[in-house]
This record gives structure tokens, sequence and C-alpha cells, in this order.
């Protein structure tokens, strides 16, 4: 039984949803009816559609009785996160023809690695990838030769794109296939370390790339707990995976035993089966709460503030940063991952993992469990451990009864803290995002004068001629999704790290992003409405005195109400952010992108 707050935060996202939703049910619905499948097909679509099948699966197909299973992948081989599903779609059209199907390539869509382009100007497509994924994705299933999808994909904004274009073909079932985190390295927080020596000049380049190699080292995602390994915890929760996907290392037996599993699974909950479970039905307003109640109870990314709510909106659904911040007042946190902890994602998997994790939110009322999931009905099933059979396929026993290692994933009982990890600022400045669950109590507090800067750079620059040795509020505007795509600010992160430990008290105000890894500097991100867009923070001055409260949920400016209106808003010179590495082909994406609150979508 779900607990009472829980529930009513559910009802009412129902409520406020039931136009829209209604809307894109009757949609889903009417894709079903019409049979969108091949047999809409005339015969000259058909034939271009499996030219170059078998001669069996040619016939299969033309018979419009053998399921045909869609693949659509992110897979290259320079994101360590994707190299592995370069053998996935061989497993899958295996499995398939085991189960009497076929499955086909849909299509590939974009994966760009955002470990590659922090504080590059790639980075500024980033965020904007995400709908382009969706569209590639779209693409792929424009053919209408699917009776069901499965999704390949891990990273940032890879995932949420992926669910995005599921929901909108949301009378196809829809399985997600994860590829795993790579095995561990050199402890995140070792790396962290030699980050701050190369910013203080302590060490060179030669010692920092030794650090980040060993750190990043080889097949799978990177393994703290950043977007990536968030968005593996959401398609659990949502019921997207098979039970125990999301974090076996790749290339071992297991993982590719749940690879197979998933491509038959997908193929049992055709329409042509006795199990049809359309993911634009199966994903509903319990379902978007779960998500929301695994993002608190893991400290996830903030990127997610912003995700869940195009993902949820894809569907119909209406999920605002209220919501979010409400779940977050009655979530506590289980986990403590890299940077919210010492551990990183497979110390979490081996000291009970997402099974454990859910079974106690399921035990404590925190989660919906009649939910319908890929695997069925109910989460219940999710609360496992998944192992390998004998006969080299999935075996699952039930979670563990006690976490392996209480420093990594706690019991309800011991939970870290009684609120989860992420928290909306509201203000005078608008609204924000601040992930708590990685800033020590004593630092979610700054009250100081503001130093302003119109890029990360200029900050850097400002620090290397010794100019922030002080208190201060960075406040870096015109990073948000109009202005330059919405980058991650990472380059910040080493350095107001510096300043703290020096004993400074430091916050940072942008309207862009820090995402998953946001670190130890409480950090009011996000802030909406953005510069470009009127918000107050294009008009904040060097020595204003802001207060960022990260227990309270304050964000203010203590400049009179009349006088920050009155202030003329600043006019940036933004040309260096309009072209070169490919931003040119986004303008458009610019001009059309939603607030943050909104899920900073060029969809609207």
């Amino acid at each position: 039984m779900v607990q009472p707050s829980i529930e009513a935060i559910t009802a009412r996202i129902r409520e406020r949803s039931r136009p829209t939703r209604d809307a894109y049910l009757a949609r889903v619905d009417a894709a079903a009816s019409r049979t969108a499948n091949r047999a809409v097909l005339s015969c000259g679509n058909l034939a271009h559609g499996f030219a170059v099948c078998a001669p069996a699966e040619k016939q299969a197909l033309a018979s419009d009785r053998i399921p045909n299973l869609g693949i659509i992948t992110a897979y290259n081989d320079m994101l360590s996160a994707h190299q592995p599903f370069e053998t996935f779609p061989q497993l899958i059209k295996a499995a398939a023809r085991e189960a009497g199907g076929v499955a086909q390539v849909a299509g590939g869509v974009p994966a760009m690695c955002d470990g590659v382009t922090q504080g590059q100007p790639g980075m500024e497509l980033s965020l904007f990838s995400r709908d382009v994924i969706a569209m590639s994705a779209a693409i792929g299933l424009s053919h209408n030769m699917f009776d069901a999808a499965v999704y390949l994909g891990v990273c940032d904004k890879i995932v949420p794109g992926l669910v995005i274009a599921a929901l909108t073909f949301g009378h196809l079932p829809a399985v997600f296939v994860p590829a795993g985190p790579m095995t561990s390295g050199l402890p995140n927080d070792e790396k962290a370390r030699v980050r701050q020596l190369y910013a203080e000049g302590k060490v060179g380049r030669a010692e920092l790339l030794a650090a980040e190699s060993k750190s990043y080292h080889g097949p799978g995602t990177c393994t703290f707990y950043g977007t990536a390994n968030s968005n593996q915890m959401l398609m659990e929760i949502m019921g997207l995976h098979t039970p125990g996907a999301s974090f076996v290392n790749p290339g071992t037996p297991l993982r590719d035993a749940l690879t197979r599993e998933a491509a038959k699974r997908a193929l049992q909950i055709t329409a042509l089966g006795n199990d049809y479970t359309p993911v634009g039905r199966m994903i509903d307003e319990r379902s978007v709460v779960n998500g929301v109640v695994g993002l608190h109870a893991t400290g996830g990314s903030t990127n997610h503030t912003i995700h869940l709510v195009a993902m949820a909106a894809a569907a119909g659904i209406s999920l605002t940063w209220q919501d979010i911040s409400e779940l977050s007042e009655a979530v506590p946190l289980l986990a403590r991952v890299y940077p919210n902890g010492l551990a990183d994602v497979n110390h979490f998997q081996a000291a009970g993992g997402m099974g454990f994790l859910i079974r106690e939110l399921l035990d404590a009322g925190l989660l919906h469990e009649d939910v319908r999931t890929v695997w069925g009905e109910g989460l219940r099933p999710y609360a496992i451990e998944a192992g390998l059979a004998a006969d080299g396929s999935v075996a699952r026993r039930p979670a563990p009864a006690s976490s392996g290692d209480e420093k990594v994933v706690a019991p309800i009982a011991k939970a870290f803290q009684p609120t989860g990890g992420l928290k909306v600022l509201s203000g005078n400045l608008g609204k924000a995002i601040i992930k708590t669950s990685a800033v020590k109590p004593e630092r979610r507090i700054v009250e100081a004068p503001a130093l302003v800067f119109d890029n990360q750079q200029a900050l850097n620059d400002a620090f290397k001629a010794g100019l922030l040795d002080r208190d201060f509020v960075a406040v870096v505007r015109f990073q948000g999704p109009k202005a330059n795509g919405m980058p991650e600010l990472h380059k910040l992160t080493t350095v107001l790290g510096v300043l703290q430990d020096r004993g400074r008290k430091v916050a940072l105000v942008t309207d862009g992003r820090m995402s998953g890894a946001s670190g130890k500097i409480p950090a009011a991100i996000h802030v909406t409405p953005e510069a470009l867009d009127g918000g107050a923070i294009g008009r904040i001055r060097d020595g204003d005195v802001i207060r960022v409260d990260g227990e309270a949920g304050v964000l203010e400016a203590f400049v009179a109400e009349d006088e920050l209106a009155a202030r003329p808003a600043p006019l940036p010179d933004l040309s260096d952010n309009t072209h070169g590495f490919g931003r040119e082909l986004f303008e458009g994406f610019r001009q059309l992108a939603t607030r943050a609150e909104n899920g900073a979508s060029a969809f609207g």
C-alpha cells in the first residue's frame, strides 16, 4: 500500500494531466486498432522492408503472423558505454529466431559523450541531442515493419531521447536493454583529488591524464553515479528493463543472457501474443512517480529534473518541479555512490543494488507496486537479484534480506537522510535545482556577494589570476537552452572546490547545468527563467548579496524588487555560440526551446 503522501501527489499529477493523457491514449489506441504493422504495407513496401532477410524470414514476415522486433541502437565505439552494443544485434536476432520471431536493426541514433565535450564547444549540442535522438529513433520506426522495439542506449541524453521516441510510438511494446558499467578502476575520489591538484598547478597534464585513464579504462558506463547510471536506475524502477538488468558488467555471460532474454520478452508482449503491453499504456502516472522516487532515494542526476518532465510529457503526463520537490520531502536517501559517497556503482550492485533498493521502497510504501512493467503485472518481481542458471539462462532469487554494505546502500531504518537528494529552490531569482546529497549539511547555506560571469571560462580565468580568494556566489549566466543549448559547466567544479577547501564560502548560481556529477559545492542550477528569457539572473550585478539555502529551498537576491525590475537587461554577445562544431544547425532548437522546468524541449 503506497503512503498517502505519495498517492496524493500521484493523484494530483493524474488530475492535472487528464486532458493531455486522454488525448494521448486515444492516439495510442487508434494506432493499435489500425493494425500498425506490416499488414498495411503494399507488396512494394514490404519487399523493400525485408529485401535483405533470409528466405525463411521473408516468408515469415509476409504472413504477418510472426512478430518482428525493431532494434534501435545507439552503438558507436567511441563511447565506452555504447561500444558493447556492437554485438547486441546479433544476440538479439539469434534470440528472436529461437523464439519464433524476426529482428531487424530499424535504425541508429547519435550518441555523444559529455565526458569528451565537457568545456568544449560541442557540449552546446548535448542537451538538444536528446531531441535529435528521439527524432532519429522515430525515423527508424516510421517504416511500420515492427511489432515491438528494443532500445540499446545507456548514457546521458540518449536514454531520455529513446524513451520519448518509445512513448511517441506508444502502441508498440518497448524493452530497454542496457550494456552495464565498466569494472572499477581508479577510485572516483582519487580522480577528483588529482583534478584539484592540477587546477592548483601542483601536478602536470601527464599526471592528470594518467589518473583519468585509470578511472575511465574500458567498456561500460563510467562508474560514478551520474546521468548514465541514473538512467539505468530509472529504466529498471519504471519497469522498462527486465528485472535485475541495470548494473551487470558488459562482456559477461550474465550480460549476454539478459540481452537474449530481453529480446524474447519483447516478442512475447506484442499484439500477436497473449500479453500485449503497449508502452504508452504501460507507462502511466504511477510509473513516472516511481521514477522520481528512485531518483531521490539514490541521489540521482539533476539532469532528470529536466528529462523526466520531457519524458512524461511524451506520454501526455504533466510532471512539475513542484511534484519533484514534494516527493523529495517524502523519500529518504538510501544510496551513497560517488559523488554522494566514496563507492562506485559496482559497489552499489554488490551491496544489493536495485533489487534491495526496490524491496526497501516497496515495503515502506514509497513506490506504486500495482504498475505494469515489461515483465508483467506489479513491481514486486523487480525486488530480486539476477544470476546465471546452469543452462546459461537468467536465474533470479529474492533480493538479499540485508545490505551487503550499509555505507553504500542502506535499509529504510538507517537512511542516510530523511529526504531525497534533490531540492527545488525558489525566490526572486526564479526557480532552480540543487543537489544536496553530495553537499555537507554545514555547506548547504551560503550568503555572500555575487561575482557575475557570462561564461565558465571567465570564472576560471579570474581564478587563475588570483581574483577569487574570497567568499562569494558565482553567478554564471547566459548558459540556458535559448542562449547556448544549456551546456554542463563541469570546469567550475574543481575551481570552486579548491576555494571551498581553502575555507571560503562559495556557491554557484547558473541557468546552465551541472548534471549527475554535481559535487560538493552548493549549486543552484537550471535557474529559470534563464537570462536570455528575461530572467532576473540576467540583472544581478557584482556585489549583490545572494542567499542560496539548500535547507529551506530559497534562492534570493537581497535587492529591492522595484530596483531589480528596473535594471536594464544586459545585451550579451553570444556570437561565439552560434557557429562551429555544428552549432549553426541548432539555431532552430535554441529558438524553440522551452524553459528548463518544462523540459527544455524543442518539441514545445
